[in-house]
């Protein structure tokens, strides 16, 4: 498995690795280390450190990752390679086919950045990107993993893909049995986005909705605006530090900064938003219907797909502060409505996003790639 940093092989993809070793595949993960070695190999994984730094581009960085890459593959001689993201996706594959490794799995959680923005430089990066996927993608024994029915429309066209090669898995699954439906809580409502700081994720979309409420006096209704995640500094689309401090200082926000036990913290909240440019199936928004509350988030792809509109949540137009805020309101002026939405979000994701069903669908995909390499 080839990912491109451990904490997000470890959030994502963990519970499938741990399912093959179980299995008896011998699971080899090539990743950028962020945290000690012993942290992945005491689940039995047999641990290749790989450098890609993220957030460049450069020719040096891309050609270094991927003649690894190839020493990587000759070194192992994998029956099977599953590649997970972009990078790893368009490089890996390139490879795989090189190196001719017998059955490949690509996972593409997402199209990026790239197909979100409009520049030139964006427009030039996607049609080079799009020359790569044709490249990287049709290796004669493969099945390429998205997460929501666009994403598979416009890589199955990009890559001159037959259909029978690209499946939907809804995401990386959350546990059910971990995530309870818990009730409402009481006091001035919490309203809460929780991702990684960037732009496209909507955050200063959110920023400007809270400021609307901010606006009027304080008092005991009114809802408080509440961050939880991190920055990522190796993302161009990353929030400055010292941008989230003076939000905080102007009292619009609170930062709740990384927490590790989200089914505490999604628990607090009141209504979870997402306002984001553009997802592949965002796991918060799984847990956060598990949790049994109610989403706003845009109606784009991915984000859309997370939800039943009207039913386990609200579809808004994507880079409007006012339409979150209006939505805000209207979910927080019907308590009854705010439980029924949890309610049905809870059996929407116990019927869609169940960890165990994603795991049987990636070890049925590993079972018959290998059976017919």
């Amino acid at each position: 498995m080839v990912v491109n940093v451990d904490w997000f092989f470890l959030s994502h993809r963990l519970p499938i690795a741990l399912a093959a070793i179980n299995e008896g595949y011998e699971v080899h993960i090539a990743t950028s280390l962020t945290q000690p070695r012993a942290e992945l190999e005491k689940y039995g994984l047999i641990v290749h450190p790989i450098d890609l730094h993220r957030g460049k581009i450069g020719l040096l960085s891309i050609m270094n990752y991927f003649f690894n890459l190839i020493s990587l593959l000759k070194k192992i001689k994998p029956n099977l390679i599953h590649l997970v993201t972009i990078k790893p996706v368009l490089l890996g594959g390139v490879a795989a086919r090189i190196m001719r490794v017998p059955a490949v799995v690509y996972a593409i959680s997402g199209m990026g950045y790239v197909y979100i923005g409009t520049s030139i430089a964006h427009k030039l990066l996607r049609k080079f990107i799009s020359f790569l996927y044709i490249s990287a993608l049709n290796h004669f024994n493969s099945i390429v993993i998205l997460q929501n029915p666009t994403d598979m429309k416009d890589i199955v066209r990009i890559a001159k893909l037959k259909h029978s090669s690209a499946r939907i898995i809804k995401g990386s699954g959350v546990d059910i049995s971990q995530y309870k439906l818990t009730d409402l809580p009481s006091g001035r409502p919490i309203i809460m986005l929780p991702s990684r700081f960037l732009r496209d994720k909507g955050i200063y979309e959110f920023i400007e909705a809270a400021r609307g409420y901010s606006n009027t006096n304080i008092d005991e209704a009114l809802p408080r605006f509440v961050l939880v995640g991190e920055t990522d500094p190796e993302n161009k689309a990353t929030i400055k530090n010292n941008q989230l401090k003076k939000w905080e200082m102007e009292g619009v926000i609170e930062n709740w900064g990384f927490q590790t036990d989200m089914v505490k913290v999604l628990s607090q909240s009141t209504i979870i938003v997402l306002p984001s440019y553009r997802e592949g199936l965002p796991k918060v928004l799984l847990e956060a219907a598990a949790c049994g509350r109610p989403i706003i988030t845009t109606d784009v792809p991915g984000c859309r797909d997370a939800i039943i509109p009207n039913v386990t949540g609200r579809l808004i137009k994507a880079k409007d502060p006012l339409a979150i805020q209006m939505a805000i309101k209207e979910l927080l002026d019907d308590r009854e409505l705010l439980k029924k939405m949890g309610k049905d979000g809870r059996i929407f994701a116990e019927e869609n996003f169940d960890l165990s069903d994603v795991i049987a669908e990636h070890l049925q995909i590993y079972h018959s790639l290998i059976e017919a390499s």
